[in-house]
């Protein structure tokens, strides 16, 4: 998201500088003096900039103090020494916002994938505790039996799986925007008919759906509204579907690759930037070039930049998106970010070096490790689109095909909602989204201003079922 401007002058200059260095105090207070109406929907403008100001007060709300009894969790003799010494090398992200240092959110989790110290005394905390590490879906084994079927079928789709999946999206009893009369309008995630994924049916839902949005939006959504009744009970949304979807597993030969139409509106589309999220800085340009060296053929050149990736950019949680101003220079620049923030960067180095490329998101649906997940997919002839997953990244196989696996082909447990990013929702939402980026969560509105996360809660229930 970037982050809403406001008009010319020496005081949006001063406005820009406040930000910057992290003066949130005397921004919002001449933002609050650009607001006509503060209780309107918010849009853009001054209204939309202290919004995200907001949101990223909310992602760095720790005191050094909350972020040591998160860290004594898991590294009982950590000291305000320890947490010193990481936050000047910066393994503890936080920011000087009004001259007091406060914490991201999710700090203390990601300071062991950043910093092998931390790790390495946590690992030896957790064993002297004797705690047992949850068993993992086994994807390795997975991915061998999708190319065993694939190879004994000749078919490309294999290993089928159904999903019925209850979501529910619950505004909380705290929220002070339910009133009687009020309307309410909600949108919940559902199902692409898309290539491998299939048999998409809509089972129930409360209360009625009132629009499914067409097949091939950008993102898929069930819509309703509501009024709120005398009694003033927070509304909830549930809707029930099911679909199948099938490992994605084709052939690929470099050898087999075909030129592309260069002049199509197709290929300009997707090889050229679109901020702020896909930036082809002179310096994205510059690290692509030397990624792909010397390679010209499409199918190779997007396998060396997913090999980049995957081991460049480690995983980390991530800030709520409308509080990143760009998830490609993020994961270029500071190389860590979540799924979204690698397959967009994997998407930018694509398109810098001339291979078409978009972004897919849903959720994976892994047994015992269901979540919101992003990824990606690009595009070569004669297969067309291909998918990728930069976060699942290189499997540890000394077998090529296994290892890169996700560069091209995709497992079954996977719900693909979205087709792109940042695109409008069906029917428009009239405030600025609580998640402008991508769409998993959901999103629900009171008299056309938006609730936060922080107003709702979302329930994701999927039991998934590999058929014969």
């Amino acid at each position: 998201m970037v982050t809403p401007s406001v008009a010319a002058g020496e005081p949006a200059d001063e406005l820009d500088r406040w930000i910057r260095q992290g003066d949130y105090a005397p921004a919002e207070a001449y933002l609050r003096g650009q607001v006509a109406d503060p209780q309107a929907p918010i849009v853009d403008g001054p209204a939309a900039q202290l919004e995200f100001l907001r949101r990223t007060r909310r992602e760095y709300s720790l005191t050094e103090a909350e972020l040591l009894d998160q860290l004594r969790e898991s590294l009982p003799d950590v000291t305000q020494a320890d947490i010193q010494a990481w936050t000047a090398a910066d393994d503890l992200q936080h920011r000087v916002i009004d001259g007091e240092v406060r914490y991201f959110r999710r700090a203390a989790n990601n300071l062991p994938r950043l910093n092998a110290d931390a790790k390495r005394r946590r690992d030896a905390a957790a064993a002297e505790r004797a705690e047992t590490t949850p068993k993992k879906f086994d994807l390795l084994a997975l991915i061998r039996e999708v190319y065993a079927a694939s190879e004994r079928t000749g078919a490309v789709e294999v290993c089928p799986v159904r999903h019925h999946v209850t979501y529910a999206l619950t505004v909380m009893e705290s929220c002070d925007r339910v009133v009687p009369g009020a309307k309410v309008r909600a949108w919940l995630p559902f199902p692409q008919e898309y290539r491998q994924q299939s048999q998409v049916r809509l089972l129930s839902s409360t209360p009625e759906v009132k629009k499914v949005s067409p097949n091939g939006s950008p993102h898929r959504t069930v819509y309703f509204e509501e009024t709120i009744g005398d009694d003033a009970k927070p509304p909830k949304f549930t809707v029930e579907f099911e679909f199948v979807t099938a490992a994605y597993c084709p052939d690929l030969d470099p050898a087999d690759v075909k030129p592309y139409d260069t002049d199509s509106d197709f290929y300009r589309e997707f090889t050229a930037e679109r901020l702020p999220h896909i930036a082809l800085t002179s310096d994205v340009r510059e690290l692509a070039a030397e990624i792909v060296g010397d390679e010209t053929n499409p199918l190779r050149k997007a396998l060396r930049l997913f090999t980049w990736v995957s081991k460049n950019i480690t995983w980390i949680g991530e800030m709520e998106y409308g509080a990143v101003p760009s998830l490609s220079l993020k994961g270029l620049t500071m190389r860590c970010g979540d799924c979204g923030v690698q397959n967009i960067s994997f998407v930018t180095l694509c398109r810098t070096v001339g291979v078409p490329a978009r972004w897919q998101s849903g959720f994976g649906t892994k047994p015992g490790e269901e979540n919101m997940h992003d990824w990606a997919e690009f595009y070569v002839e004669p297969w067309g689109r291909l998918p990728v997953d930069a976060s699942y990244g290189l499997q540890k196989s000394d077998d090529p095909k296994v290892r890169d696996f996700f560069c091209g082909r995709m497992d079954p447990y996977r719900l693909i909602v979205n087709l792109d990013y940042g695109r409008p929702l069906i029917p428009p939402k009239t405030s600025l989204r609580s998640e402008p980026t991508d769409f998993q969560r959901g999103e629900i509105e009171i008299d056309g201003r938006n609730l936060y996360f922080d107003d709702w809660s979302y329930d994701f229930d999927v039991e998934s079922t590999p058929e014969k």
